[in-house]
């Protein structure tokens, strides 16, 4: 079995993506990663340069004109899973703030190893854990996507969908995937203060145009992250080794009294419907098997 990973990156230093802790977290598993590293202000290429030789670079532009949709960063996605070696059976999909903890390195293997030569499996759909604020906090609210699909078949028609959240398949039909008992941690929520302030008024450029930055992007110094809450709950596990050095390197604060969680009736009636009923009426880019 042959597996190799992608993903693409820009400006990794400016807004403090993990994408180091990324990669690296899914190396194990891989004979390959191909990173595509877009037009930067900062050194990304070399960041990415010295993680490790399995690590191959392609050298992209992003077309900052296309502001809808998140139409960007399919492009990128698609741009590095079109260069992945064409004798792998696997493709694993990481972005720069995700990372897969190590003990679920097995799990991910064996899945991969199974459904090999079961060529209606299209894809795995992994579980997801989103970190906001701190290391310390995971959301809790219905808002939060719960899986998406990291691993797909090495083929021409599949295709990153919408803003490279998931895949689809020529000419526009959902994959069929099998769900796996794995992971991905989602750090995307979590950095310095000013750091996230500056992602934020770049990366909805790649949403809206100026009058709707204007409008709904406030500005500032940094980031309030009690402005947005809904629900956390606190992380009582572990997170990936690979995060370890990051974590303890942290220099702000964010301390959140959980007993100011709300959430919406609408939230709620379709928490109890899925976990009293088994009723889950969310959205799904994907078809389960």
């Amino acid at each position: 079995m042959k597996v190799n990973g992608f993903t693409f990156i820009r400006n990794a230093i400016k807004y403090d993506y993990p994408i180091v802790e990324a990669i690296r977290s899914i190396l194990p598993l891989c004979d390959e990663v191909v990173v595509a590293v877009g037009n930067s202000d900062d050194d990304t290429y070399a960041l990415i340069q010295g993680i490790d030789p399995k690590v191959r670079i392609i050298e992209t532009v992003w077309d900052d004109s296309v502001r809808e949709g998140g139409r960007t960063l399919a492009l990128e996605t698609d741009k590095a899973y079109q260069a992945i070696a064409s004798d792998c059976d696997w493709a694993f999909y990481i972005q720069g703030d995700e990372v897969i903890h190590e003990k679920y390195i097995p799990v991910i293997r064996e899945a991969m190893e199974c459904y090999k030569d079961d060529q209606r499996v299209e894809g795995l759909l992994f579980n997801y854990q989103h970190f906001y604020g701190s290391y310390d906090y995971v959301g809790t609210s219905i808002s939060w996507y719960l899986d998406e699909i990291r691993i797909i078949r090495n083929r021409s028609d599949i295709f990153s969908y919408r803003d490279a959240q998931g895949f689809r398949k020529q000419p526009n039909d959902k994959l069929s995937v099998k769900k796996i008992d794995a992971y991905v941690y989602h750090y995307g929520w979590v950095k310095p203060p000013e750091k996230m302030q500056k992602k934020q008024e770049s990366f909805h450029k790649m949403w809206h145009d100026d009058s709707w930055m204007k409008e709904h992007v406030k500005q500032g110094e940094a980031f309030d992250y009690f402005a947005n809450i809904d629900a956390l709950a606190v992380f009582k596990e572990t997170h990936p080794a690979v995060m370890q050095a990051r974590i303890t390197s942290k220099n702000w604060t964010f301390d959140y009294d959980i007993s100011f969680n709300k959430t919406k009736f609408k939230d709620r009636f379709k928490r109890f419907l899925r976990t009293y009923l088994g009723i889950d009426i969310r959205y799904k880019n994907y078809i389960k098997l």
